[in-house]
């Protein structure tokens, strides 16, 4: 089958769908994003991705982070960045990141909806990043073109180099004797970029992933997204105490400027 690059991408994360005979006993939305992960911490350390926007960004300009949960790839950058504006499709998030604007002092505006659908009602800005954001989007190619036609500098992305979920593809063995893909991956985001006529430049780097200390939450997010029911989560902590989550990731920091595009229209 020949695909086009953007065709392999969503197909690529269709396979992660969780066959109906197992979906269909789940008594919980295994999706979750619970918003307790997305919270900023009181200090952030920053990162090459943060560095990268932070290159491209004018004293007093403006940040718009798409996916931005409680907004940490954002505020990492105020100061110099006067103005944040948040973009998610869950409330709780953009009441996080209007919060954590009050509290730094900063600007700030939100718009809920997923993008790019949203796009049209949202300012442009100096830089625009996205974070942990393009592994739940299917339609890739005209998500890109969007972040790419907001930004007056910079486009800056951070993703994991592989899916984000693949860390569970033991667990899902295990309990449902599942074997889970492993596309797509940060290249395939590039030559997605590539196929669009972006010219993108990444750098790859190993973060820490959130503290593991809670043993019990990570046991209980486990069982949801393995679609257990409640009495099965003795069992998902038990193997969670003999396979512990990785402490480490690997990460992929992609970005591209825009100015010389946007002069040129």
């Amino acid at each position: 089958m020949n695909l086009s690059r953007q065709d392999h991408w969503a197909y690529s994360l269709a396979e992660w769908s969780i066959p109906s005979e197992i979906l269909d006993q789940a008594q919980t939305n295994p999706w979750i994003h619970p918003p307790v992960l997305f919270q900023i911490p009181e200090e952030i350390n920053m990162t090459i991705s943060h560095n990268r926007a932070l290159e491209a960004l004018p004293v007093g300009g403006s940040v718009l982070d798409v996916g931005c949960g409680g907004g940490v790839a954002a505020f990492a950058l105020t100061p110099p960045a006067s103005l944040v504006i948040g973009v998610d499709h869950q409330p709780e998030m953009l009441e996080m990141f209007s919060e954590n604007a009050k509290q730094h002092g900063v600007a700030y505006e939100v718009f809920e909806g997923f993008w790019p659908q949203v796009a049209a009602d949202v300012p442009i800005a100096d830089v625009v990043v996205c974070h942990h954001v393009v592994y739940n989007v299917a339609d890739i190619g005209p998500f890109l073109l969007a972040l790419n036609s907001h930004a007056r500098s910079r486009v800056v992305i951070e993703m994991p180099t592989g899916h984000p979920l693949t860390n569970m593809s033991g667990a899902w063995k295990h309990f449902w004797n599942l074997d889970r893909p492993t596309e797509p991956t940060s290249e395939d985001l590039l030559a997605v970029l590539g196929e669009i006529g972006i010219n993108a430049s990444v750098q790859s780097w190993t973060g820490q992933l959130r503290d593991r200390s809670d043993i019990d939450q990570d046991a209980e997010f486990m069982r949801v997204r393995l679609c257990l029911p409640p009495e099965r989560l003795p069992e998902v902590r038990e193997y969670l105490l003999a396979n512990p989550l990785p402490k480490m990731r690997e990460i992929a920091t992609i970005w591209w400027d825009v100015s010389a595009l946007i002069e040129s229209n």
